[in-house]
């Protein structure tokens, strides 16, 4: 059974989740997967900074005995609050809230009930770290809908650059998440969507795949530079931000064949066809 959960918990990792918000802006709201994007790097930097300020300890790490070591390498840092329940709640719970079907609402409890329930069956976390991390994942899902995330004004530029700057300030030592959660929210606060998805299902698979291409080549070879590079702050922030806007801007871009630019900007809740 531990197969299955160790399974499951994998729909937890940063790269499903990369996966999961490049497809969805892409392929169904350009601007919604922007606002999503704003709220899951806030709520990923909430969850570093809880998890590491509070510094709680996991359940193996008084018993060790109980917890086996496949499951052990699923656990990064302290315990509470959980980062797969609170990142899968952000995530699919943001989706289901801005298309707001019931076929999507269905999906994302089943998804987030079985990745918060693979925690617990797994030992990695203790029932507490799950509940907040759920509610916290709850709380940046509606803020995906209805958060305030301007494009337009001077914050555009400012705040990502005040984020570069703070990322700066980062020791070497300090968790790879603080890095990332700031290069994220960097770029997914400047990334300005700018085109119309493919409505056709060749153009649909042309940009699923080439896209996903292009963003995990950037993934990967900026993870290729040499450790005592990549580990600073300013280094790690800007491989995230880059990813982003490769992701937002720099496929729409290239593959814009599949993915003409849009007129005026879209309302964050409209699709092009309800424009």
């Amino acid at each position: 059974m531990e197969s299955f959960w160790l399974a499951v918990t994998t729909l937890g990792r940063d790269e499903v989740f990369i996966v999961v918000l490049a497809l969805y802006t892409w392929l169904v709201r350009p601007q919604g997967g922007r606002d999503l994007g704003v709220a899951f790097a806030l709520s990923y930097l909430v969850n570093s900074g809880l998890k590491y300020g509070l510094d709680l300890p996991r359940p193996f790490m008084s018993q060790p005995e109980i917890t086996s070591e496949a499951a052990k390498a699923t656990a990064g840092g302290p315990g509470l609050p959980s980062g797969h329940a609170q990142m899968a709640a952000t995530l699919w719970g943001g989706i289901a809230v801005q298309v707001g079907r019931r076929g999507m609402w269905i999906a994302a409890f089943v998804l987030i009930g079985l990745i918060a329930v693979s925690r617990l069956a797994l030992q990695v976390h203790y029932p507490s770290d799950v509940i907040v991390g759920l509610l916290l994942g709850g709380i940046f899902a509606l803020a995906a809908r209805h958060g305030y995330f301007p494009q337009h004004d001077w914050t555009r530029l400012a705040l990502p650059l005040v984020l570069l700057a703070v990322a700066t300030l980062l020791p070497s030592s300090a968790p790879r998440e603080l890095g990332a959660g700031l290069g994220m929210l960097a770029g997914f606060w400047y990334a300005r969507p700018s085109f119309v998805p493919p409505h056709d299902w060749t153009g649909r698979l042309v940009v699923a795949l080439l896209g996903l291409v292009m963003v995990f080549a950037v993934y990967f070879g900026l993870s290729a530079l040499p450790e005592e590079v990549r580990n600073l702050g300013l280094v790690r922030a800007l491989r995230y931000a880059l990813l982003v806007l490769v992701a937002v801007q720099g496929v729409p871009f290239v593959l814009r064949r599949w993915m003409p630019p849009s007129g005026p900007q879209l309302s964050p809740m409209r699709t092009p066809a309800q424009a």
